[in-house]
């Protein structure tokens, strides 16, 4: 049987994120999936909704980029890692957080492929959804699970995304993203 690039993407990210999970303890599978989901309203490109599927693989997982690149080939590997931090590994996760934010918003300001915006907006949407349905429950509680327990960075953090974002400010989920971001942060004064 012949698989398309979509769901060639969808079983290597099932194998790549088994067994993990989110910080809310839900399967991690369920984001990229929820990611591509929301890419799909914007796109019927079946690469772009691959990239979206595979968007934490190489951050998250064990996954290398050559990984990406050999399996699915040069523009998913591209769309893929403008999605991927540099973790910094051998450093705590609290002490780079800053760094690796400015780095992936200095990318993002950068993008001049739309499917790259998709991409950011597919996954900051899912995980503005999660953080709202969180925040609801925990209120302010809800930062300490994150690296940057402070709501004031992270309010900058998804203010600056949803500014770089701005040319889908037309689509639903740009929409979305802004209701979310202004229903949980609006309370904290500050950038």
């Amino acid at each position: 049987m012949q698989y398309t690039v979509l769901e060639r993407a969808i079983r290597f990210a099932v194998d790549a994120h088994a067994g993990q999970t989110r910080k809310d303890g839900s399967p991690f599978i369920l984001h990229p999936l929820e990611d591509a989901s929301i890419v799909s309203t914007l796109t019927g490109d079946l690469e772009i909704l691959a990239a979206a599927v595979l968007h934490d693989t190489v951050e998250d997982t064990d996954t290398t980029e050559a990984d990406i690149l050999q399996t699915f080939g040069p523009r998913v590997h591209t769309l893929v890692m403008h999605e991927t931090e540099n973790k910094r590994p051998a450093l705590s996760p609290k002490d780079t957080w800053r760094v690796r934010k400015e780095e992936s918003l200095e990318l993002l300001k950068n993008a001049n492929d739309p499917a790259a915006l998709m991409l950011w907006l597919g996954d900051k949407l899912a995980n503005m959804r999660a953080l709202k349905r969180d925040h609801d429950r925990l209120g302010v509680k809800v930062f300490d699970r994150f690296n940057n327990k402070d709501p004031l960075d992270q309010k900058w953090y998804y203010k600056t995304i949803l500014e770089l974002l701005s040319p889908l400010a037309d689509t639903a989920a740009y929409q979305e993203y802004n209701a979310l971001y202004h229903a949980v942060f609006d309370g904290y004064e500050g950038e």
